[in-house]
């Protein structure tokens, strides 16, 4: 099946090879270098105006300039995103007890620096196996 994984990384090596490494796999990415440079979250100040979610999987990195990973999932959280946050993973290199907390409650999956990029591989097998061939995304905003 063709996931739609929407990536953030404010790394321009690091988003190039999470990009490349899983488009090979033969989903359809879309990587950002943060949350706000995203036309699928352009608006951080209403709800989620989508009926379907606007991809499948989530990936961030959690240390971005103007909004931590954990702030953006919350954010969405609190906003009605459709997208579930068993789908969605932050990359860290510095986590704290409070920040492993947090990513616990909202229900992410957390991977820790250096990437061990087979583990985030399979991490992305495991949710493509749960994920409904027939499921509905959003569709993606005009270029």
């Amino acid at each position: 099946m063709r996931l739609r994984i929407i990536i953030f990384e404010d790394d321009p090596l690091a988003r190039e090879l999470l990009l490349r490494s899983i488009e090979q796999l033969g989903h359809e990415v879309l990587a950002f270098p943060d949350p706000l440079a995203c036309p699928l979250y352009s608006r951080d100040d209403c709800s989620c105006s989508q009926q379907y979610p606007c991809g499948d999987l989530l990936i961030s990195d959690n240390r971005m300039p103007r909004m931590t990973g954990l702030e953006f999932i919350r954010r969405q959280a609190e906003q009605g995103c459709k997208g579930a946050a068993v789908n969605k993973a932050l990359i860290s290199g510095a986590w704290t007890d409070a920040q492993r907390l947090e990513a616990q409650r909202l229900g992410c999956r957390i991977f820790d620096k250096p990437l061990a990029l087979d583990e985030l591989l399979t991490w992305i097998g495991e949710r493509e196996a749960g994920i409904n061939p027939e499921r509905q995304l959003a569709p993606l905003p005009a270029p």
